[in-house]
């Protein structure tokens, strides 16, 4: 990094953004950006740091700048073309977390779904034993001094993972989503295999997807999972309502058993891989266990609040498999009540494309509420609705508002999971909101 510049990043309350401009303040840069002015949960903590964040002006490009540019926006945005105009240097997202990778042993977590989780998870672990950088998908990151690793998510979208040549790379699952830019599966099983073929030391990838199965290197591939023919297998699983254990095994050796306080198979799954990458660069597995005990999550995902009698989960899940997984957590967290789910669709793209998944890990839950689809900066409007994805949900379907939560109203002593990756926390706090009222009402 150039301590000499100002770092200048457009969008940057994106949740990669955030991170990174993070990151970069750490090092000892100078850091400023521009977004929109909605206020938005990864701001806090850039507020927290002092990072200023200004409205998109063109008046804010500067002489000696280097632009950030978020990988939602081109040169026809008003500061890059400004930045351009006057002959700074404009760097994509994916260049700059490019440089940060060559600095330090580079791990990329990849996968349509749990990478962020992941991520968090194997930054928390490694954190804890040596030192480590990271750039976790929920806006959270940390520029280490000296740092022995570089933890980061690696998004497929747009194929913006093909910027990085790490180290590692983790591939938690292959599956079809952003339909607006991939042509179908083929597509983005060709897009991790580019990602395969530029890491440098080993590849860790979830054994139970067939389409992982398939990628094909000369690097070591360490397949992780539950079911025998795995190099690193989890056996002896005990699921409760405080967490999970299980005894791992590397190739039939034992390398002891792990607790972790986070809920679904999934998050098994997410921490076989941490524990994989840890033995392979001969970590003290006692240390390993120690600090996955101790994990707490990440933003957005399974956050979890008690508001009077209703236990409210938020999750950012947006796609059949995630949704499918955040239910399976909270029955096995909440076991004895109803789970009601509430979810945003996210694009209309992606709703007409996996309608009948969503639909069929939708009618997982005991009760189904949906919101209208949340639109994109890439796509405003579309030929499906929510509705259409009601008339095909049997645990229910209804259309709430923010400003008529009250069907909700019928639950008690329940759980409601809000499931989105747009503003589905509006919905939330209107029903928070609504609870309290209630409540006022009664006394």
């Amino acid at each position: 990094m150039n301590l000499d510049t100002t770092y200048f990043f457009v969008g940057i309350k994106g949740t990669g953004m955030s991170a990174l401009a993070l990151i970069l303040h750490d090092k000892g840069c100078q850091v400023l950006g521009s977004d929109i002015e909605k206020y938005t949960f990864t701001q806090r903590g850039l507020e927290n740091e002092g990072i200023k964040i200004l409205p998109f002006a063109s008046e804010n490009i500067k002489a000696g700048m280097t632009i950030v540019a978020g990988n939602a926006f081109d040169d026809d945005q008003v500061e890059i073309a400004q930045a351009k105009k006057m002959g700074l240097t404009v760097l994509t997202y994916p260049e700059v977390v490019e440089m940060l990778v060559t600095e330090t042993t580079g791990i990329a977590v990849a996968g349509a779904h749990g990478k962020t989780s992941t991520t968090g998870l194997l930054s928390h672990v490694l954190s804890s034993v040596a030192p480590t950088s990271y750039l976790i998908g929920d806006g959270t990151g940390k520029g280490t001094p000296n740092a022995r690793f570089f933890v980061f998510e690696a998004d497929e979208y747009r194929r913006h993972f093909v910027a990085y040549h790490p180290d590692y790379t983790i591939m938690t699952n292959i599956d079809f989503d952003h339909p607006d830019y991939f042509t179908g599966l083929d597509d983005v099983c060709a897009a991790f295999q580019t990602l395969a073929d530029q890491t440098n030391k080993a590849i860790f990838a979830w054994g139970g997807d067939a389409n992982l199965r398939k990628i094909k290197s000369d690097l070591p591939v360490y397949y992780y999972g539950t079911e025998d023919g795995n190099d690193f297998q989890a056996k002896n699983i005990k699921r409760s309502t405080s967490g999970s254990t299980f005894e791992v095994f590397f190739r039939e050796k034992s390398l002891g058993t792990y607790e972790i306080h986070l809920f679904g198979e999934h998050n098994i799954l997410n921490s076989l891989a941490v524990i994989a990458v840890a033995y392979i660069e001969k970590m003290d597995q006692v240390e390993v266990q120690k600090h996955l005990l101790t994990f707490a999550g990440v933003k957005r995902r399974f956050t979890e609040k008690k508001v009077e009698d209703m236990i409210i989960i938020d999750d950012y899940a947006h796609h059949p498999h995630e949704i499918k997984a955040t239910i399976d957590a909270a029955r096995q967290q909440y076991p004895d009540k109803k789970i009601i789910a509430v979810f945003q669709p996210h694009t209309f793209s992606r709703t007409i494309a996996l309608m009948d998944e969503f639909a069929e890990s939708l009618n997982l839950a005991d009760q189904v509420y949906l919101t209208e689809i949340f639109s994109s900066i890439r796509e405003t409007n579309g030929s499906v609705s929510a509705a259409d994805l009601g008339e095909k949900i049997t645990k229910g379907g209804e259309i709430l508002s923010v400003d008529n939560m009250s069907p909700l109203l019928d639950f008690h002593d329940d759980v409601v999971v809000f499931m989105g990756a747009g503003d589905i926390q509006k919905y939330e706090i209107a029903y928070e909101r609504l609870l309290s009222e209630v409540k006022l009402r009664k006394n």
